[in-house]
């Protein structure tokens, strides 16, 4: 069995992200009765509530915080130097792992990274969800990148400006080189999208 998908089912993740989900359902009706209060006239119960979401905000985030520390440990314990695997991570959460990655990556010096991002299938409606966030990342870093053509799950992002011997090999097999706006067009596609969840 995958192990993403036993790590994504694990009691302890689930009932994190769950417990995130009560929270934020909290904050958000929290916000409404802060924002109705407010128009009724009442300023002090429109502060009390105000006050109360942005303290199912704070759990919400910590929870959602725990969880993606979670699963990035139980996803990477086994992972091959290079190598980080995204799975069970929000998009946003995905960003800032990846974004810490290439950063470490540079300073060792690493001609690239392998991103394991999933190809979409268990997001709602099999769509990926990273293609903007990849777009942003990409362009921030000003990088090139690779889908692996053994594995459209993959995203070989060449690190400095050294010849990345992955990179190579996908444009051997036929995988262009890939920058920002190539990768957001591949990644829309519902078959070879990248995503998390």
């Amino acid at each position: 069995q995958d192990a993403n998908l036993v790590h994504q089912s694990n009691p302890q993740y689930v009932a994190l992200r769950d417990r995130a989900r009560q929270e934020g359902d909290a904050m958000a009706r929290a916000f409404d009765a802060s924002h109705h209060a407010y128009e009724s006239g009442d300023g002090a119960r429109a502060k009390e509530l105000s006050n109360e979401g942005h303290a199912h905000k704070s759990e919400m985030e910590r929870l959602n915080r725990e969880a993606s520390q979670w699963i990035f440990y139980q996803n990477n314990t086994d992972s091959k130097p290079g190598e980080v695997d995204l799975h069970g991570l929000y998009v946003k959460e995905a960003i800032q792992y990846t974004d810490k990655a290439i950063l470490e990556a540079q300073q060792r010096g690493d001609p690239e990274i392998h991103l394991i991002v999933g190809k979409g299938l268990h997001s709602l409606g099999g769509h990926a969800k990273i293609k903007p966030a990849i777009e942003d990342l990409m362009r921030k870093h000003d990088l090139v990148a690779a889908l692996d053509p053994d594995n459209n799950g993959v995203l070989i992002v060449q690190i400095s400006g050294r010849r990345s011997p992955d990179v190579d090999r996908a444009r051997e097999r036929g995988a262009p080189l890939l920058g920002a706006a190539d990768i957001s067009r591949r990644l829309e596609q519902k078959d070879d999208g990248c995503l998390i969840m």
